[in-house]
């Protein structure tokens, strides 16, 4: 196999130096080059001209996170394929982060001067999770930067030990006005480092 690289500004198929594209930015595996005209898996699933194989991690365990909460899950998480939605396990990321950083003291959500902003979310689903079932999520933080933190979390399904989906979440810290980015204060950083994975 072959590693390539992506330009974010290709979607649907891998760049290509007959399109006078060039393959440096972000890498991907590939199977190679397909014959004109056959689909590929392509980015996204729909391109043309490679294969891609995307990589998929293995799902996490209960014990590699430090902390744990339980979230109830609603009729209205379910969508009309029996299982809760895809778009309610973000919901499910900002509650785990939010109310750990709030029960900590460390974000006043109305008056704070500092706010965490979302730059980033991604997630893999490996089992489905549905009402009524308790969800349980896994929170740690895997990198700790001047204004920013990443965090990691995984829903756990009922009393599973493996992740039914696992995902990231990157916050930027910002003055509340100015929407500049700003240090991490003190006894937030403190409440972070405890999370460090």
């Amino acid at each position: 196999m072959r590693r390539w690289a992506v330009p974010s500004r290709i979607i649907g198929r891998l760049p290509d130096a007959r399109h006078g594209e060039d393959r440096e930015t972000r890498g991907v595996t590939t199977t190679g080059p397909l014959q004109d005209g056959v689909a590929g898996t392509g980015v996204g699933g729909g391109g043309a001209g490679y294969a891609v194989e995307p990589t998929r991690p293995t799902p996490l365990v209960r014990t590699d996170f430090r902390h744990l909460l339980p979230i109830t899950t609603r009729w209205m998480d379910n969508d009309v394929y029996g299982h809760v939605n895809n778009v309610v396990y973000y919901s499910y990321f900002d509650t785990v982060v939010n109310r750990y950083l709030i029960e900590r003291g460390v974000l006043d959500i109305h008056r704070g001067t500092v706010i965490g902003l979302v730059v980033e979310t991604g997630c893999h689903f490996f089992a489905p999770l549905a009402f009524p079932e308790t969800v349980h999520a896994g929170l740690r933080v895997t990198r700790l930067g001047t204004s920013s933190v990443r965090y990691e979390v995984a829903l756990f399904g009922g009393e599973s030990t493996l992740a039914a989906a696992q995902g990231h979440f990157v916050h930027v810290y910002v003055d509340r006005e100015s929407r500049r980015p700003t240090a991490l204060p003190s006894p937030l950083r403190a409440a972070l480092q405890a999370l460090s994975a």
